[in-house]
């Protein structure tokens, strides 16, 4: 299996900004962890995708959370990614399964829903995280993430997200593409670029051809000159673990964790955006429940 990778790139003399990533596995192991059927596999699959992109804007440690909470049986859809390329994500009902939509297509849509909420939160390390809310305008993902750009933080953008999802629910290929015009760009520029865009085939049917992002943006620009400024390793990287349940499990307070003693012997968390599952027996909460009492 191929490395996913993400390039960042410049074209037309450094006015526009590209991106384009390959991300089949990380989208699939998403897939696999939490179990998602084909409609939900493409809704977390496509926020996977923008959530990584819009991350790899950001630098080494800084976090963007993309969270979709539309009107459709989807529920809520939340995705962190950092400057390093590493993402999770969950889907709150994995288990959406629509009929094709008027175009063959899956039903993104229809699993998200028309109306709600998209809210970016950016976490660059200092007192307060920014965040930025806009409305749902497509529920399809790509016009979602590219109308938050425009409007919340006054970016002209073009961003492409898509999934291809196999006939046994597997990933076949997932990536997507962003485009961010800069300041001084010619009307000339921007027509050419909608022009290319408004003929490209899908990025995951291309990356199914074995193309790569590098592939996705010649495609794009269309022997335009590209300078390739960087490309980063991306997957889906999970940093929970048994000492942060446990941290969270000491806030409750003694009475909650002693009636786990005495009520259910033991307690299991299960951290949402991986499904992993930590164990704690009663030594283990009766060694949490000491270090709030200091021990008496």
């Amino acid at each position: 299996m191929t490395k996913d990778y993400l390039v960042k790139a410049l074209a037309y003399g450094g006015f526009v900004r590209a991106y384009a990533v390959s991300a089949t596995e990380t989208v699939a192991e998403a897939q696999r962890r939490h179990d998602t059927w084909n409609t939900a596999s493409a809704a977390l699959g496509r926020t996977i995708v923008g959530g990584l992109l819009l991350g790899s804007t950001l630098k080494g440690d800084d976090t963007i959370t993309v969270k979709v909470q539309g009107n459709g049986p989807a529920g809520l859809i939340m995705v962190d990614s950092n400057g390093r390329g590493e993402v999770k994500g969950y889907i709150q009902n994995p288990n959406v399964s629509l009929p094709l939509n008027e175009k063959g297509k899956i039903d993104v849509r229809g699993a998200v829903g028309t109306e709600g909420v998209f809210t970016v939160i950016k976490d660059l390390g200092l007192k307060e995280p920014f965040s930025g809310q806009t409305p749902i305008v497509s529920g399809e993902l790509g016009e979602d993430f590219t109308y938050y750009l425009a409007v919340s933080e006054q970016v002209p953008s073009a961003v492409g997200l898509s999934v291809l999802v196999d006939t046994d629910d597997s990933i076949r290929s997932a990536g997507g593409f962003m485009l961010q015009i800069m300041p001084g760009a010619s009307e000339e520029v921007i027509d050419k670029i909608e022009a290319r865009l408004a003929n490209l085939p899908l990025v995951s049917s291309l990356l199914d051809q074995g193309k790569t992002p590098e592939d996705i943006l010649d495609t794009i620009f269309d022997g335009e000159s590209l300078m390739i400024l960087d490309t980063m390793p991306v997957e889906f990287k999970c940093d929970c673990s048994k000492e942060k349940f446990g941290n969270a499990i000491l806030t409750l307070g003694t009475k909650e964790i002693q009636d786990m003693i005495d009520e259910d012997h033991g307690a299991e968390a299960v951290c949402s955006f991986c499904n992993n599952k930590y164990y704690f027996d009663e030594a283990d909460l009766e060694e949490i429940k000491a270090e709030i009492t200091g021990g008496n």
